[in-house]
């Protein structure tokens, strides 16, 4: 008799409700592997593994020389510009041009909300825990001077290309298209990640806590963003 009263439960939710059900559990998933991350981190406990996947991706006679063909640190450089200052506005500017020709004007304003303020927990997050960036490979790109828990580019790539991803696919009631949008976010996240531990500026573990940071939020903007469409603050997808 319980188990089919959770059934009939179950089946009287919307797919809005389980969406939003199912977000939120994912949330907290990546938000308690972020602070796992970070007191392993803080502990020194993930360094050895670090160094280790840092060494493995350069020549063991040669740390200067990358593993692999001599154009992938090329392209990993350019993946890396993905999540990289001028490329994340350029994107975010294109994407608010989009809203704005099809008239979704506070949609537009909260997407600017949105991605603003990630960035700013990014810096903030980063001033927190003030980690020194890797030493033991050299860099193989300029960086500012910057600390490197979590990932700036990692997370701020995770904010904006899953923040696009859910916005986009809230304007369309395509599934296929829904699909498409979320896994070009998702891989474009996991390339820019992939690509710093590669060109050695950040650590395994800075990228996996920007990973989840990022995500978190980019889920949040989600969660509000439907609660807003709700209330008719934003506009509601078609």
């Amino acid at each position: 008799m319980r188990i089919k009263k959770i059934t009939d439960a179950l089946q009287s939710l919307s797919t809005r409700d389980l969406i939003v059900a199912g977000v939120t559990i994912v949330l907290a998933a990546l938000g308690g592997c972020f602070i796992v991350i970070a007191e392993e981190m803080m502990e020194g406990e993930t360094l050895s593994i670090d160094n280790a996947i840092l060494k493995f991706l350069r020549n063991p006679n040669n740390l200067n020389e990358p593993i692999g063909p001599s154009w992938l640190l090329s392209t990993m450089l350019d993946i890396s510009a993905l999540g990289g200052l001028s490329i994340t506005i350029i994107a975010l500017f294109v994407v608010a041009g989009y809203f704005a020709l099809s008239q979704k004007y506070r949609l537009m304003i909260f997407l600017f909300i949105s991605i603003g303020g990630g960035s700013g927990l990014m810096f903030l997050l980063k001033g927190f825990f003030s980690r020194p960036r890797p030493s033991v490979v050299p860099h193989l790109q300029q960086l500012p001077v910057t600390a490197s828990f979590p990932s700036g580019h990692s997370m701020v790539s995770a904010i904006m290309y899953l923040t696009f991803a859910a916005m986009l696919a809230k304007t369309t009631k395509d599934y296929k298209l829904k699909m498409y949008y979320m896994f070009v976010g998702i891989m474009l996240t996991a390339a820019v990640g992939l690509s710093r531990v590669y060109l050695g500026v950040h650590y395994p573990s800075d990228v996996l806590a920007g990973w989840c940071a990022g995500a978190v939020w980019a889920g949040l903007t989600y969660l509000i963003g439907d609660w807003l469409e709700t209330r008719g603050t934003v506009e509601k997808e078609r």
